[in-house]
């Protein structure tokens, strides 16, 4: 293994759900959590990891095309506000998605691959479980399949045919600094980045952990593959980060919050994941 080198992160947010209930969010009923029906927001973000040697993107989010198609499927049911492109987000911190060479991709969900033609020098890590996942026969049960969209899955397939697919499995080095390691628990081949940074481990769990209360309260999300992993998986998280305030959750708007704001740009959000983050 190579000698750890220490990055810059970043969380770029690129679209807001503001009217997502509680219920949505955590594995819960009325008896158990009389606010299940509050209104609990969502934010949706890609991540960038930057240093002197070389920028590796996290995840690829989803266009405004397919949330105007989510939208109108659910008969307006789901909508939310898609802020900007992701590879507009990322050019708002100097980051051209066209130039990026490794882009890791924590699962294939709609929210996580939906723009992967907008990185055509990358090569994209994954882990082999989640292919097997996204091409297998759970995706003929509604349940399992509506959180993927068919044709990102096709293009990753596309991109398995012209080598770039750089499949993981289990725990692996991306490069010196930059490790994934299998979750599960949300989908088959969830996998967690942990990068090095000024202090210390950080963890960059994706839908590893949607939100703080997920993990630090043990109560999973209603979208899983295996109940029993993703609980597992939380504990998995606190352990591979130097604390437990090094590991950010994939989708909670608190997370813009916590840190220092770094994008003037009109195009997108962004926070610097690798600073301590403010005491609210």
């Amino acid at each position: 293994m190579a000698d750890t080198e220490s990055y810059e992160v970043y969380a770029i947010r690129y679209a807001f759900r503001s009217d997502r209930k509680r219920h949505e969010n955590f594995i819960v009923n009325a008896w158990t959590d009389p606010v299940h029906d509050d209104t609990e927001p969502i934010a949706y973000y890609v991540w960038a990891l930057r240093n002197q040697n070389r920028t590796i993107v996290v995840d690829t989010g989803f266009s405004k095309a397919e949330s105007d198609n989510r939208t109108s499927e659910s008969g307006g049911i789901w909508r939310c506000d898609h802020e900007c492109a992701p590879a507009e987000g990322l050019a708002s911190i100097g980051i051209d998605s066209r130039k990026v060479n490794d882009v890791i991709i924590t699962h294939l969900h709609y929210d996580h691959a939906g723009t992967l033609v907008d990185f055509p020098a990358a090569r994209f890590h994954l882990q082999e479980f989640e292919i097997q996942y996204a091409t297998g026969p759970h995706m003929a049960n509604g349940y399992f399949s509506g959180a993927y969209t068919v044709d990102h899955i096709v293009q990753v397939v596309r991109y398995i045919f012209q080598d770039r697919i750089v499949f993981h499995k289990g725990d692996s080095e991306v490069a010196p600094g930059v490790t994934v390691h299998h979750i599960g628990g949300h989908t088959m081949g969830m996998q967690c980045v942990r990068v090095m940074t000024k202090r210390g481990w950080v963890v960059l769990a994706s839908d590893a952990s949607h939100f703080y209360a997920n993990f630090e309260s043990d109560a999973p999300f209603p979208i899983v593959y295996n109940v029993s992993d993703m609980v597992k998986g939380f504990d998995r998280l606190r352990k591979l980060a130097h604390s437990p305030k090094h590991v950010i959750p994939g989708h909670d708007p608190l997370v813009m919050s916590l840190y220092e704001g770094v994008s003037t740009s009109a195009q997108g959000s962004a926070v610097r994941l690798d600073v301590e983050p403010v005491e609210l």
